[in-house]
């Protein structure tokens, strides 16, 4: 409809509209479907080519609210209690030192802002502990920056966590995730546990659930808004990560080959797309389905409807999409056990792996010693930009964040 197509170009100048161009298998489907509606109808649905590369392409607003009422109250008091105590004083119990540092909201809107941030507990000097991030606002008029992201220092343990928000409330939904998230890891009995794995899958529902619940509540607009979750724990002392992700904020290690600067760069998580076998087959089983948009994505929706047009087939947020279309927010976990050939970890949004391949992400932080870490970022973030600026015309930017750890930094053994 034509609010809802001012809804999602607000602010837009015409010149950044086009018409929706969509492939003959999506063109196939009911009218409905992505808006393809016949040249002979009288409205003529448009979406602008800015949106064609980000999260979430032409919806309509039809549809039930959705939301399990089954734990609200629990999930009341949970909330509640999250929020009268920060993450810092969580660790009360932990020996030494402890630092958290993460993202604020913010409504900035000037483009490759960095955005706010708050650190909390004991000064950790980055240069030291080779730890480098930046967090980019991205050519979107329509929103602030929608990324959000966290880092807990610890001396024997350490949390990293990127979070891309996506739809109207989006930067809501990352940040209420970013803050919410990393405590139920740190209150959890199973944290720094063989039994991890298990916790973090159950951290992610838990998280989807209070996001549900603060929807009812009015403290988020999280229907058709959500977040993608990339977190990683790292173990200093056993030299370990454990990663829990959905969606498509990429982890990257890099991988020292042989030369000084001669690295690779190993995705340690898959990007969760409705086009995967697997993907396609649990969202199409829950009455969704998957439509090419002829352009650079499929994007899920509901069986009749043109809602909530994802690409991504995981999320947290995004209520519709989970209950109408087979949206998941069940993270993928894997372990990996370090070695001394693995040098950086990355954790950055859809913003930095669009134009840049793994390897070539690695070789550009890699010109950087661990003291300039901040320096690398800020570097690899300017590249991704670039890139976006050269391929879409200076029409459209994600946000871009990059959280970028040097491993040998953090060894116990080095």
């Amino acid at each position: 409809s034509s609010s809802a197509i001012q809804k999602w170009c607000c602010g837009i100048p015409p010149q950044h509209r086009a018409p929706l161009v969509c492939s003959p298998s999506a063109c196939s489907l009911p009218s409905a479907a992505m808006g393809c509606a016949s040249s002979t109808t009288a409205e003529q649905t448009q979406v602008k080519a800015a949106r064609r590369r980000l999260s979430v392409g032409h919806v309509d607003g039809s549809g039930q609210e959705a939301g399990d009422g089954d734990n609200t109250e629990e999930d009341r008091g949970l909330i509640s209690a999250l929020n009268e105590q920060s993450i810092i004083e969580m660790c009360g119990g932990e020996q030494g030192r402890k630092m958290s540092i993460g993202s604020e909201t913010d409504h900035g809107k000037a483009s490759f802002a960095n955005k706010s941030m708050q650190q909390m507990g004991d000064e950790i000097d980055t240069t030291n502990c080779g730890l480098g991030f930046t967090c980019r606002k991205g050519l979107k008029p329509e929103s602030p920056n929608q990324d959000s992201w966290f880092v807990l220092k610890m001396d024997n343990f350490s949390i990293y966590a990127v979070f891309d928000g996506h739809g109207q409330k989006g930067h809501d939904v990352s940040n209420f995730v970013k803050e919410n998230l990393p405590k139920l890891i740190i209150r959890d009995p199973r944290f720094k546990t063989d039994e991890m794995p298990a916790m973090l899958t159950d951290v992610f529902k838990k998280t989807q659930s209070l996001v549900t619940t603060a929807d009812r509540m009015k403290k988020l607009s999280a229907q058709m808004s959500g977040t993608t979750a990339t977190m990683c724990l790292h173990d200093h002392v056993n030299n370990k990560l454990t990663m829990a992700h959905v969606a498509d904020s990429t982890a990257v290690i890099g991988r020292a080959k042989g030369g000084k600067n001669d690295a690779e760069g190993i995705a340690l998580t898959r990007d969760h797309k409705p086009n995967l076998k697997d993907e396609r087959a649990r969202i199409e089983q829950a009455g969704g389905r998957v439509v090419f948009d002829g352009y650079a994505n499929h994007r899920v929706y509901a069986k009749h409807a043109r809602y909530p047009g994802l690409n991504m087939s995981r999320c947290l947020g995004d209520l519709m999409g989970h209950t109408d279309c087979g949206v998941s927010c069940e993270p993928e976990v894997s372990e990996r056990e370090l070695k001394p050939e693995d040098t950086h970890l990355l954790l950055c949004s859809d913003g930095v792996w669009e134009f840049i391949a793994p390897t070539e992400a690695v070789a550009t932080i890699a010109q950087f010693p661990a003291a300039k870490a901040m320096h690398a970022a800020e570097r690899l973030a300017k590249e991704a930009w670039d890139r976006w600026i050269k391929e879409e015309g200076g029409a459209v930017v994600d946000d871009i964040t990059v959280l970028l750890v040097y491993l040998a930094a953090g060894r116990k053994d080095g």
